[in-house]
């Protein structure tokens, strides 16, 4: 571990650091996503939480990893998170350098935690899934949506943001069967298909004919709030609803969350003897080892779900 007297140092006011993390949104991030956008703000939101409470810290390397052990320690947060803070504050330590304050970037010794090698997101279960599903209705055009939504996360392996990133057009009939053109998390356009088995369809479908006037630019998943009326749905919101749900059915728990229904739908096709290639394809995994993560978790599907909770799982 380098000393602090000879590694780069730098001590900022509350405000210097306010203006220099304006800025580094302002330069760095304009040409990025609002996803991406929106995981900088909150990682380095709570960076200038940290740096309040310190009342003095020092951009040094001994100080980034204070800031790590603080992360695994106080904020147990996971082997991901913990990753996704420290590759945002190396960006800001980079701007800072780049700009003259730092002679060069303290963070870029500091990695963050190793990827585990299965998912930290649980399944869902058969009862699960039936709770869940109990709770969903079609009397409202919301409740049709939800509905529509959760179908594509559980039974499509959707993402949040392929969600809501998706149009009316991009809901296709080939001579395959109809499929969804989808843009997942970092791709530039919308180069994937999800293919849509006839139940997802027909929910999907269903959605679309509870709203009046649809066109085939407009978003495929709208919010129906007054203030927000046919605006595209966001990605909080979608995770917000699908929590509430996970929550009304009883089934919430450490390690379920909305994306656990993506996680959910490979193994129910693998529990349906799909061909593990044809799963890899369904959930655009990149490698067939990606695939073979869900593949060994199959059984969970049969657990009991306070066994997962008591397993930790």
């Amino acid at each position: 571990m380098p000393n602090d007297a000879t590694s780069p140092s730098l001590e900022l006011t509350l405000r210097e650091l306010r203006d220099h993390l304006h800025a580094f949104g302002t330069e760095y991030l304009a040409d990025k996503s609002d996803e991406t956008v929106g995981t900088y703000r909150r990682s380095l939101t709570s960076f200038e939480k940290w740096f309040v409470r310190e009342n003095t810290f020092r951009f040094t390397e001994d100080g980034v990893r204070a800031y790590k052990q603080y992360l695994m320690d106080e904020r147990d947060l996971s082997q991901v998170s913990v990753s996704t803070y420290l590759t945002a504050l190396r960006r800001f330590c980079q701007y800072l350098t780049d700009i003259g304050e730092l002679s060069e970037n303290p963070a870029t010794g500091v990695k963050g935690n190793r990827r585990p090698d299965t998912h930290s997101r649980s399944v869902l279960t058969e009862s699960d899934i039936e709770a869940l599903k109990a709770e969903l209705s079609e009397e409202t055009p919301i409740d049709k949506r939800d509905r529509a939504i959760v179908a594509l996360m559980l039974h499509a392996g959707l993402s949040e943001i392929e969600i809501v990133r998706a149009n009316v057009e991009d809901l296709e009939h080939t001579l395959l069967g109809p499929v969804l053109r989808v843009q997942g998390k970092g791709r530039e356009g919308k180069d994937q298909e999800a293919p849509l088995d006839a139940p997802v369809l027909q929910a999907v479908e269903t959605y679309i004919e509870a709203r009046a006037d649809v066109h085939p630019e407009a978003p495929l998943f709208v919010s129906h709030g007054h203030r927000s009326h046919g605006q595209r749905l966001q990605t909080r919101s979608v995770r917000t609803r699908i929590n509430d749900y996970l929550k009304a059915a009883g089934i919430k728990r450490k390690g379920v969350t909305p994306h656990s229904l993506t996680h959910t739908a490979a193994l129910l096709w693998l529990n349906d003897g799909m061909p593990l290639e044809e799963v890899k394809e369904r959930m655009r995994h990149g490698t067939l080892d990606t695939t073979m993560i869900y593949y060994k978790k199959q059984g969970l599907l049969k657990r009991d779900p306070e066994e997962l909770e008591d397993l930790g799982i």
